[in-house]
């Protein structure tokens, strides 16, 4: 290996190291996009995706459904803030996706979020249940996992390029076209990102009022409807087969946050 090709992995080698985060739960995480950047592409990447399904009618219109999904998801943002102050300056919005086909929920960095008619009809959540998808969803954006994602992307990339150098392979180069924030959203979520965000959704729900428990019914619900063909909240969110059990181990500690008639304040979404 040449000089110029030994100095290059250590350069991306060096950069990859430097570029380590610590996810709210002490996780290590590589950082090579910040969360700054994945919030500009996600709202991007928003903006252009509701306004194509405005233009084809798909943005769901039906008054209780909306007031039912805000009020829900704007008691978790309230608690959300609270937990990551930083993000009463985030662009919280929520929007119905009129799509009965579609099992699937989002939050993007930033905090913007969808939900589809799909899970609303297939899988029935109660409110205890609906409060831990889009508590989750919600997780998924504090603890920084579009970004991660991208950052793996990058690095996947960039190491596929290294490769190329070090073997003379001229011919592999470093692509771009993967990294957006829709295609991260996309994309499957790790293990340890789906551990995070089942442990900070829980925590989220029971401070927002809701049931602790509906975690676990809630994935039941989930494995039902795969059996009719797998829901595409499944792909985005692998489900290991001791879900349910870490769920409901996750509940006796969530239960001291659990205080269904305390006041539940409503953040007020833009």
């Amino acid at each position: 290996m040449t000089t110029a090709k030994r100095l290059f992995v250590l350069v991306l080698t060096v950069t990859v190291v430097a570029a380590c985060a610590t996810s709210p739960t002490g996780r290590r995480q590589l950082m090579l996009v910040s969360e700054e950047s994945s919030i500009v592409s996600s709202k991007q990447a928003y903006l252009e995706t509701v306004s194509e399904l405005d233009n084809a009618g798909k943005i769901e219109e039906d008054r209780a459904i909306n007031a039912r999904v805000r009020t829900i998801t704007g008691r978790l943002i309230t608690e959300a803030v609270k937990m990551r102050p930083d993000t009463a300056n985030w662009e919280w919005s929520v929007v119905v996706i009129d799509d009965p086909g579609t099992v699937n929920a989002w939050c993007m960095a930033g905090g913007r979020m969808a939900i589809y008619t799909g899970l609303l009809q297939k899988i029935e959540p109660t409110d205890d249940e609906l409060a831990q998808v889009m508590a989750h969803e919600i997780s998924h954006a504090l603890a920084k996992h579009t970004a991660e994602k991208m950052s793996m992307q990058i690095a996947t990339s960039v190491g596929v390029a290294a490769v190329g150098i070090a073997s003379d392979n001229t011919g592999v180069a470093l692509s771009g076209a993967a990294l957006t924030a829709m295609l991260a959203v996309n994309l499957p979520n790790s293990r340890a990102a789906e551990n995070e965000a089942d442990r900070i959704g829980i925590e989220l729900a029971a401070k927002a009022g809701y049931n602790p428990a509906a975690a676990a019914t809630l994935w039941q619900k989930m494995g039902a409807a795969s059996k009719s063909g797998t829901p595409q909240f499944l792909s985005t969110h692998p489900n290991p087969d001791n879900r349910q059990q870490t769920l409901a181990q996750l509940e006796k500690s969530m239960r001291q946050y659990y205080d269904p008639d305390a006041e539940h304040p409503v953040y007020q979404m833009r």
